[in-house]
Formats: C-alpha cells, structure tokens, sequence
C-alpha cells in the first residue's frame, strides 16, 4: 500500500507557496519600500491604495510584485533606490584631491577616500582646487536625475574672492553672467564676508562659480560648496565621509522628482 502524503503543508524539497510567489514574481512592494525606509509596511500599503507609487512608470496597486533588481520605484515622482547593495555617501572633499575613479597622474582620488567595496562613482564634479561637499553611490537612477539639467537641483558654494563685491556685482550674479558658453541662469547670491559670497546655482557647467565671479572682475581664492540640494553638514571635517540617512537618501529623491507640485511622502 503506497504511503500516504499528508493533505496540507509542502513536501520535503518544496517551497510554499507564497515563497514560490516571491521566487518568481518578486517580493511585495509594500515588503520592499518599508525596508528601505519609506515607512511602515502599513504606511507603505496605504501609499501604494493612494496611487502614489509607481513601478517602471505605471501606478502600482495593492498586492503588486517586484523585482528589487531592475524595477523602477517612485513615490510621488521620486526615484526610491531598493536594490539591495545600494550605499549612497556623503564626503567633504579636500583640495587637490581629484574628482574620478582613477587618474593617471597618480593624484588622490575621491574615490580612495570611502570604502573601496561596493563600487561607488562621484555625482558630478568639483575641481581638484575645490573643496566640500559630494556625493557618491551605486545608485545609477539617482546619480542620473542629480546630474541631468532639467531636475535642476541647486547646489550652495562658499567663495573667498579677491577685492569686495558690490551690490552692484551682487545684482549681476543674481540676474545671470554672460560666460563664453552663453549667459549664466539666475543664481542667488549674498555678501558674507567683505570678500566672501555665498552664490547657490542650479546649473552643472564647469567650473561655472570660478568663472562666474571672474566674469564679474573677482577671481576666487578659496571655493567651498558647502550644500547639495537638501543635504549639508557643517560638521563634517575635511577628508571625512559618512553614510546618508535613509531621510537624506529620501529628500534627494524628493529633489529631483518628476512631478515637483506633488505631495510629500507621509
């Protein structure tokens, strides 16, 4: 007589058949946005019943499966990093330090200053001259909309230049600088110091601040970017790095969301 097999639970070998599920459609999306901190599972659900979540650029429902690995999560526009492994850094960078994965003059590298394991790449540039703050991840979607000039994420810098600036030189920096590559867009900037501006901009040109203020007939002598979009740490010595909070990873995206006019993440 054939022996029998019991009527409920899996065999010896075999999966359930909700871990079945996830092996093959992926893990719930409220499982993964509430363990890279978007909040609570429940929380999760209820942005997920709100339409407020999107998956590779359709709205995600209730009960939605995904693969970590390759899919493509917003909240609210945002991009959220979830495949596992993601690190995001934050590094005051000193001068004559260069800002690559390598450079063949043997120079140091921003890079040689984190953690060599998992592979991260700088988010844009600061000239080797230039000090302060970087980021620097394996989050490729992020680095991408950080980059882009249409997301137009601001960017706070620090100069020390030579002679005082006048209202009038303010005003020029404030309304745009006519550079070789065409005119700069409208920047905020403010007197610190009698020699020291504080000039926040939203475009990536290169070495646009140092050409900005040569432009107005005040070279820099020392220049510091000093915040990224929301993030800044004035305690954070020079040669230093730290890890973003999962709030800070989370502002950035925000930042640099599709839809501006959204509603912040509950």
């Amino acid at each position: 007589m054939a022996e029998s097999v019991p009527a409920s639970g899996p065999r010896s070998g075999q999966v359930s058949g909700e871990d079945a599920g996830d092996r093959h459609e992926g893990e719930r999306l409220q499982k993964v946005l509430a363990r890279v901190g978007v909040g609570s599972r429940r929380t999760c659900e209820d942005l997920i019943a709100a339409g407020r979540i999107t998956v590779d650029g359709q709205v995600a429902v209730l009960g939605r499966r995904v693969d970590p690995e390759t899919a493509l999560i917003e909240v609210d526009g945002a991009p959220i990093g979830v495949r596992p492994g993601l690190v995001h850094y934050l590094l005051n960078k000193p001068a004559g330090v260069v800002t690559t994965a390598d450079d063949p003059q043997g120079r140091p590298t921003v890079v040689g200053l984190v953690p060599a394991e998992p592979r991260v790449f700088p988010v844009g540039r600061l000239d080797a001259d230039t000090e302060g703050l970087l980021l620097l991840t394996n989050d490729g979607e992020l680095t991408h909309r950080l980059t882009h000039p249409s997301y137009g994420v601001e960017k706070e810098y620090v100069a020390e230049v030579r002679g005082a600036p006048t209202r009038a030189v303010l005003r020029q920096l404030r309304e745009g600088v006519e550079l070789e590559d065409g005119p700069t867009a409208p920047a905020r900037a403010a007197l610190l110091d009698p020699s020291v501006v504080r000039l926040t901009i939203h475009e990536g040109r290169n070495r646009q601040v140092r050409r900005m203020c040569e432009a107005v007939g005040h070279p820099v002598l020392r220049l510091v970017r000093t915040r990224i979009g929301p993030i800044a740490d004035r305690s954070l010595a020079p040669g230093s790095w730290r890890s973003l909070t999962t709030d800070e990873v989370r502002a950035l995206a925000a930042a640099v969301a599709t839809d501006p006019t959204a509603p912040p993440v509950a």
